[in-house]
C-alpha cells in the first residue's frame, strides 16, 4: 500500500524559500560566514544592478549582459530527458544573473566585507586582504536564481510509474544515452513529491546508495575531454533539484565525496569550447550545438554548486564545498607553463597565456584564502601585501607584467606550497628541452634563478631538482641559460639548508666529472659571505673521510670531494674562500695523498651503478686526483715559488711514496716556511688540534708538517703542553714513525734557547732512543743531545758516554761518526771535579778511535782522528804526527810502528 499523501503547503512554501537567488559566493572562514549572513538577515536588502559576467575559458561569450530567467535551459533539459530525445538547438543560451531580493541569501562580494574587517581581530585574515588584480579586470561572478514554477503535484500512479524507471536504471539497464536521460529525468521529476508524497520520501532516502552509485557511473562513462551529450548536464541538474529538498548526494560518506570529486573533475577536464568546436568541425556528430551545450553544461554545474550553498545558509561546510572545485592538484605546473608561454614569441599564444594567468590569479588568491591555516595566517598575509606590492608596482603596465615570465612568477611565489614550487621548477626543466625555441630556454632560464632567489627556503625536493639540472645541462646549448641554471644550483648550494644536500647528490657522479658538471663547479655565482661557508662544507666531506678508522676500500665520497675541490679551484670562483681555508685545505689535501698512495679505483667503495667498469681508465687513480687539487691550490693561492720548490726537488714524487711521503711533507713545510712565514704560522696554528684527529695517516702527515714549522720564531709561543709534552708521548709511542716525528720536533724546538729548559725534562728518554735499531730515530738523538751537551748533568754525561761507546763499532755509517762526535762534545763538557771519573772510559775509547781512524770511509777516519784529539787533550797528552797521516799504515810500517810505541 502506498503511504498517504501529506498537505504540501508548509513544504512548498519552504521550498520556495530555498530557492532564492544567490550571487556567486566568495571565499570566506566558516566565521566571517555566519557573522556576515546574520548581520544581512536582519538588514534592509538591496536588489543589486546587473553585471557583466567574466567566464574563465574563453573571455567572450559570458561577457554580454542576461535577460533571461535560469530556467529555460533547466526546463528545456528536463522537458528533454522527460520526452527520451535530445534536442540540442541553434538559440542563444541566455546566462542569467542574480538579484538579491531575498532577506535569507548570502552576498559575500568584496564591498561587503569591510564591516567584518572592521570587527574581527588585527591578526585575522579578511577577503580585504586579497589585492585586486590589475590588467583585465574581473568583474564579480554572479549566478542566477533558480526559480521553481509551481507545478501540479504528482499522481500516485506518476509517482508509481517514475519509482519503476529509476528501479530499472538502478538495475543496470542504462545502456544508451535515451535510458540515461529518462533515468535522471525520472529522479528529477520525483524530486519534486519529496515535499508532500511519503512514498516518495521513502524511497528516495532508502536508495540514496543506489542513486550514487548510479550517478558515479553515468558520470564515469562520459568521456573525459569531449562533450557530445547532454548526459552530464544531467547529472548536474538533478543532483541541484534533490539538494533543493535536503537530499544531499556530494556530503556525509565517503561515497558521496567521491562522486563530488568525479563530477569536478569531469567538468574541469573539459576543453576549451574553441577545441571543442574545432573537433565538432572536423568529426560531425548529428544535430548537436556544441558551443550551446557546452554553456548549458557549465550553468547546470554552476547552478548545482549554488544548489549546495542555498541549503547551507551558515556556510558552515563551506570549506568542503569550495576547496575541491578550486583545489589545483598541479597548480605550481600551470604557473609555470602559462608564465612560460606569456613569453612565446607568437603574439596570439602570449595573449591567451595572459589571459590565463590572470584568471588563474584570481583564482589562486581566492583558493589560498580559503584553505589557509590559521596557523600560518601571518605568512598568508605577508605574501598577500608581497603580492600587492608587486601589482602595485606593474599596475601602471599591466601588459608588461602579463608578458613578463619573472615578474609572474614574483607575483605567484608567495602562494605556492613546497610540493607546488617542485611542480614549477620541474615544469619550467621540462621546456629547456624545447631545442626549437631559444626564446623559451632564455625565459624558463630566468623564471628558474627568479623563483630560486624568491623562495629559496621553503624547497623540499632539492635532490630531485638537482637530478633534473644535471639531466638538462648536457642539452643546454645557449651561455646565457646555462648560466643561468649554474646560478639556480649557486642559490640552492649558498643556502645552509641546502647545501649538504646539494654536495651530496653533486658528489654522486663519475669522476673525474664530465664537462657539464665541471662546469657546474667551476662556475658557482656564490654571494662572497657564502663562498667560506660552501667550501668548508665541501671540504668537511672530505675531512669526514680521513676521521674514520682505515677500511679495506676508500670511501668514494673522498675521491669525489678531492676532485670538486680541483674544479673548484680550477674556476676560481670562491678565491676569497680558498685563501681563507687554505691552511685546512692544504692540510686535508696532503692527508687525501697520503690515504691514496698505491691505490687505484678498484680499491675506492664506488657506489653500485655509479659507472661500468669500462668507464673507469685505469691512468684515473685516487692519487691523482688527490695530487692536482694539491697543485692547483697552491697556483691559486701565490705560492708559486713554493710550488717550483717542489718541482725542482722531486718533491711531488716525495709525497706520492709509500716510504718517503713524509721526506716531501718536510720539503713543502720547508719551503712555505721559508717563502710565507705568515701562512705558514697560520698552518702551524691549525695543526694544534688537528693532530688529535683523525686515523694514524692523518696523524702522521698533519705531524710531519707540524714539527717542521717549529722552527718558526713563532713557535716558541707555543704552550708547551702543545708541544714538548706531546713529543714526549710520541716518544713513548710504538709506531717508529711517530718516535722520528717528536725527535726532529725537538730538535726544531732545542734551537730556541727559550725552550731548552722544557726540552731537558725529556733527556732520558732521548739518551734511550739510542739503543734504537732504527738509524734515522738514533742520528736525530744524536743530534739533539749535541745541542744539549753542555746543560746536561754528570750522571746523565757518563750514561749517555757508555751508550755511545757501544755504538763506535755501528755498521751504519752515521750513527758511527756521530756517535763518535757527541763523544768528543761529551768529553769536553767534563767539568774538572767529574773529569776522575770519565778517565777510564776515554782510556777505553783511544784504541778503537786510533783503528777507526783507517777507516775506509773517510768522513769517519777524519772524524775519529778529531775525536782522538779531543781524548789525547783531555788526558794531557800528546799524539806523534803519524796519527794524523791519511796513508794506510800498511804501506807504511815505520809510522805504524811509532804510533804502537808510543801507545
Amino acid at each position: 500500500m502506498p503511504l498517504s499523501r501529506r498537505g504540501r503547503g508548509s513544504r512548498l512554501a519552504g521550498s520556495r524559500a530555498a530557492t532564492s537567488s544567490l550571487p556567486r559566493a566568495t571565499a570566506l572562514s566558516p566565521k566571517h560566514a555566519q557573522l556576515l549572513t546574520r548581520r544581512r538577515h536582519c538588514s534592509e536588502q538591496v536588489p543589486p544592478e546587473s553585471e557583466p559576467q567574466a567566464d574563465f575559458r574563453s573571455g567572450k561569450w559570458l561577457q554580454e549582459p542576461a535577460t533571461g530567467d535560469a530556467r529555460d535551459s533547466r526546463q528545456a533539459l528536463r522537458a528533454r530527458m522527460s520526452s527520451k530525445h535530445r534536442i540540442c538547438s541553434q538559440e542563444e543560451v541566455v546566462i542569467p544573473y542574480a538579484y538579491d531580493s531575498d532577506s535569507g541569501s548570502v552576498d559575500l562580494e568584496l564591498s561587503n566585507l569591510e564591516t567584518i574587517k572592521k570587527g574581527s581581530s588585527s591578526i585575522e585574515l579578511t577577503d580585504l586582504d586579497i589585492p585586486d588584480v590589475p590588467g583585465l579586470h574581473c568583474e564579480p561572478l554572479s549566478d542566477s536564481p533558480r526559480h521553481m514554477t509551481q507545478e501540479d503535484p504528482l499522481n500516485e500512479a506518476s509517482v508509481d510509474k517514475l519509482i519503476q524507471s529509476i528501479q530499472r536504471g538502478f538495475n543496470g539497464e542504462l545502456k544508451g544515452e535515451l535510458e540515461k536521460l529518462t533515468f535522471l529525468g525520472s529522479l528529477s521529476s520525483l524530486s519534486r513529491a519529496l515535499p508532500y508524497d511519503e512514498t516518495t520520501e521513502s524511497f528516495i532516502h532508502s536508495h540514496i546508495a543506489d542513486i550514487v552509485h548510479t550517478l558515479n557511473v553515468l558520470v564515469q562513462e562520459e568521456r573525459p575531454h569531449s562533450l557530445s551529450s547532454p548526459v552530464r548536464q544531467g547529472v548536474f541538474v538533478t543532483i541541484a533539484d534533490l539538494s533543493y529538498q535536503d537530499v544531499h548526494l556530494l556530503s556525509g560518506s565517503e561515497d558521496r565525496a567521491e562522486l563530488f570529486s568525479l563530477v569536478i573533475k569531469s567538468i574541469i577536464t573539459l576543453p576549451s569550447v574553441r577545441t571543442l568546436t574545432q573537433i565538432q568541425e572536423i568529426m560531425p556528430n548529428g544535430t548537436c550545438n556544441t558551443e550551446c551545450l557546452y554553456r548549458q553544461t557549465f550553468q547546470a554545474f554552476s547552478e548545482m554548486l549554488q544548489s549546495l550553498v542555498v541549503k547551507d545558509p551558515y556556510l558552515e561546510n563551506l570549506d568542503t564545498i569550495i576547496k575541491l572545485p578550486l583545489r589545483f592538484q598541479r597548480l605550481g605546473h600551470l604557473v609555470a607553463l602559462m608564465a612560460l608561454l606569456c613569453g612565446d614569441p607568437q603574439e596570439k599564444v602570449a595573449e591567451e597565456a595572459a589571459e590565463s594567468i590572470h584568471y588563474l590569479l584570481h583564482i589562486t588568491l581566492r583558493l589560498k584564502y580559503i584553505i589557509h591555516d590559521k596557523k600560518n595566517q601571518q605568512s598568508l598575509k605577508r605574501a598577500l601585501a608581497k603580492c600587492r606590492e608587486f601589482l602595485e608596482l606593474y599596475s601602471s603596465a599591466a601588459k608588461c607584467f602579463y608578458s613578463c615570465p619573472f615578474r609572474i612568477a614574483q607575483v605567484f611565489e608567495g602562494f605556492l606550497d613546497s610540493n607546488e614550487l617542485c611542480q614549477f621548477i620541474m615544469t619550467t626543466f621540462d621546456t629547456l628541452k624545447n631545442l626549437n625555441h631559444p626564446c623559451i630556454q632564455r625565459s624558463a632560464g630566468e623564471l628558474l634563478l627568479t623563483l630560486a632567489k624568491n623562495a629559496e627556503s621553503r624547497f623540499e625536493k632539492v635532490p630531485e631538482i638537482m637530478g633534473v639540472i644535471c639531466a638538462q645541462l648536457s642539452i643546454i646549448s645557449q651561455p646565457r641559460v646555462r648560466q643561468q641554471i649554474i646560478n639556480t644550483v649557486s642559490l640552492f648550494i649558498s643556502r645552509p639548508k641546502y647545501t649538504d644536500i646539494v654536495l651530496s647528490f653533486l658528489l654522486c657522479h663519475p669522476v673525474p666529472y664530465n664537462r657539464h658538471l665541471a662546469e657546474v663547479w667551476r662556475m658557482l655565482a656564490v654571494e662572497l659571505p657564502s663562498t667560506t661557508w660552501i667550501l668548508w662544507r665541501l671540504l668537511r666531506k672530505l675531512q669526514t673521510c680521513h676521521n674514520e678508522p682505515a677500511q679495506e676500500k676508500m670511501a668514494y665520497v673522498a675521491v669525489a670531494a678531492t676532485d670538486a675541490l680541483y674544479e673548484v679551484f680550477l674556476g676560481n670562483r670562491l678565491r676569497a674562500a680558498t685563501f681563507r681555508l687554505f691552511p685546512q685545505l692544504l692540510m686535508t689535501l696532503l692527508i687525501q695523498i697520503h690515504h691514496s698512495i698505491g691505490l687505484t679505483m678498484s680499491d675506492v667503495d664506488i657506489p653500485s651503478g655509479l659507472y661500468t667498469e669500462q668507464e673507469v681508465s685505469s691512468e684515473v687513480t685516487p692519487l691523482c686526483f688527490a695530487m692536482q687539487a694539491t697543485k692547483t691550490l697552491l697556483l691559486r693561492t701565490c705560492c708559486l715559488q713554493e710550488f717550483n720548490i717542489m718541482e725542482k726537488n722531486k718533491g711531488w714524487a716525495l709525497l706520492g711514496g709509500k716510504d718517503c711521503h713524509l721526506q716531501g711533507v718536510f720539503l713543502l713545510a720547508n719551503a712555505l716556511l721559508e717563502r710565507n712565514q705568515l701562512l705558514a704560522q697560520k698552518v702551524m696554528y691549525l695543526l694544534v688540534p688537528f693532530l688529535n684527529r683523525g686515523n694514524d695517516k692523518h696523524k702522521l702527515t698533519s705531524a710531519g708538517f707540524f714539527v717542521e714549522l717549529l722552527r718558526s720564531p713563532v713557535a716558541k709561543r707555543l704552550p708547551s703542553i702543545y708541544s714538548v709534552a706531546r713529543f714526549k708521548d710520541w716518544l713513548q709511542d710504538g709506531n717508529h714513525l711517530f718516535r722520528i716525528l717528536s725527535l726532529r720536533g725537538l730538535y726544531n724546538l732545542v734551537g730556541h734557547q727559550e725552550m731548552r729548559e722544557d726540552i731537558k725534562s725529556l733527556l732520558p728518554y732521548i739518551v734511550d732512543s739510542l739503543r734504537e735499531t732504527d738509524e734515522k730515530i738514533v742520528v736525530s738523538a744524536i743530534q739533539i743531545l749535541l745541542q744539549l751537551v753542555r746543560t746536561m748533568d754528570f750522571t746523565t754525561l757518563a750514561a749517555m758516554m757508555r751508550t755511545l761507546f757501544s755504538l763506535f763499532g755501528d755498521v751504519r755509517p752515521d750513527v758511527h761518526r756521530f756517535s763518535m762526535t757527541l763523544f768528543g762534545a761529551a768529553i769536553k763538557s767534563v767539568k774538572n771535579p767529574d773529569k776522575k771519573s770519565v778517565e777510564k772510559q776515554v782510556l777505553d775509547s783511544l784504541v778503537p778511535l786510533l783503528l777507526y781512524s783507517q777507516d775506509e770511509n773517510d768522513v769517519v777516519a777524519e772524524e775519529s782522528r778529531r775525536v782522538l784529539t779531543i781524548c789525547t787533550q783531555f788526558l794531557k797528552w800528546k799524539l806523534p804526527q803519524e796519527v794524523y797521516s791519511k796513508d794506510p799504515w800498511y804501506i807504511k810500517p815505520t809510522e805504524a810502528g811509532t804510533i804502537c810505541r808510543f801507545f
